[in-house]
């Protein structure tokens, strides 16, 4: 069932890292309960739930946010869970009645999770923005991209689930310790400018220890290296070689016909000339004859896969790194666990009033679940 079967997370609706954050839960056993406002009024790009597959592995109730009645009734399943999440502005659910001191007074053992871009304080706190806002503050954006081009945008990874989600999936299951140690809740303030300047580490170090510059396409890891690129094949498709070690570098030279290159991977002045020769015996061959020429190597050689490729190489096939819910593919639970492994994901189970009972079966008796469906704090 999970290493967090037991655990009951209730999710304050909302887009991107904070669903994300709850899917990962729900994935690894929790039971999550998503709180949609009734008749709200969407956020984000809208797409048929079958397809937004962050809502996986849970069930949604409506509640009337805007009522006295509507807030307690949210009080209540907070009252019973172990966490709860929210994505919204600072201070929006202080203005609901559902903030954290008011949460933490009726469940003083509650992880209350918190994702925003900029935080919770700040001269930005209130400021809108998107992923790729949050990765050109923090310079992660500067360092993506090749020479003598604009930035390179890698889709929403890097500020919503890298530095976003993640590290509060991190710092909710942390507290979650701490909670079982010492009886006492806290507040996880996620923001994404603080999670992706903390991936950013390394970076600093390398940047500080005068190994990178502030140069696009000129570093190591950049694409300034002729052993750590992508590279062009015959057939418009694309592979990718990382062989940054001398001996990995060796056999991918060994393999392109190019051994008298290894002598001067170091030095930068001939990188330029590498990358050309090494870009033109690629563009001789089809990205399949390519994968056939390395297999077995040791070389840090794989090919650049779309979407719809990806599940199908036989090794994610082998490790059942995809499945399919409901006619659509997409990526397994991850981690793995050996003892309590994650059980399949299940679609997104929306609210019906006609099955509020068995929606809410895990939160409150099947009368109290009637009672809020006559008064419409639900439904």
């Amino acid at each position: 069932m999970g290493p967090l079967h037991g655990v009951k997370v209730v999710e304050l609706a909302g887009i991107g890292p904070g669903p994300m954050a709850a899917m990962l839960l729900a994935d690894m056993g929790a039971t999550v309960l998503r709180v949609d406002r009734q008749n709200p009024s969407g956020l984000g790009v809208q797409r048929p739930e079958k397809f937004d597959l962050l809502l996986r592995s849970r069930s949604a109730v409506a509640v009337d946010l805007k009522s006295p009645a509507g807030v307690d009734f949210v009080l209540d399943l907070v009252g019973q869970a172990d966490v709860l999440i929210e994505g919204f502005r600072p201070g929006v659910t202080e203005r609901l009645g559902l903030g954290p001191d008011a949460c933490l007074a009726r469940n003083p053992k509650l992880v209350y999770g918190r994702i925003t871009g900029w935080g919770q304080n700040g001269p930005m706190a209130q400021d809108v923005g998107h992923d790729l806002n949050y990765i050109a503050l923090t310079g992660a954006l500067h360092a993506i991209g090749r020479a003598g081009q604009p930035p390179a945008i890698p889709i929403n990874l890097v500020g919503d689930f890298g530095g976003g989600t993640l590290y509060l999936v991190m710092g909710v299951l942390a507290a979650l310790f701490e909670a079982q140690r010492s009886g006492r809740g806290q507040v996880v303030d996620a923001a994404m400018v603080d999670g992706v300047a903390n991936l950013m580490t390394q970076p600093h170090g390398t940047f500080a220890a005068g190994m990178m510059n502030n140069q696009r396409g000129t570093n190591i890891t950049d694409s300034g290296a002729p052993f750590y690129d992508v590279y062009a094949c015959s057939d418009g498709r694309y592979v990718t070689l990382a062989a940054v070690e001398s001996k990995f570098y060796s056999e991918a030279l060994r393999v392109l016909g190019l051994p008298d290159l290894l002598a001067g991977q170091w030095d930068r002045a001939q990188w330029p000339d590498a990358k050309l020769r090494i870009a033109a015996v690629f563009a001789t061959r089809t990205r399949d004859a390519w994968c056939a020429a390395f297999e077995g190597t040791e070389s840090c050689f794989a090919p650049v896969l779309s979407i719809d490729e990806a599940p199908q190489h036989p090794h994610l096939r082998e490790r059942g790194t995809y499945v399919e819910v409901a006619g659509v593919t997409q990526p397994a639970p991850a981690p793995r666990f050996s003892a309590t492994p994650s059980a399949a994901p299940t679609p997104f189970v929306p609210w019906r009033a006609d099955a509020a009972v068995d929606i809410l079966q895990d939160w409150m008796a099947p009368e109290a679940v009637s009672a809020a469906l006559k008064t419409g704090v639900i439904g």
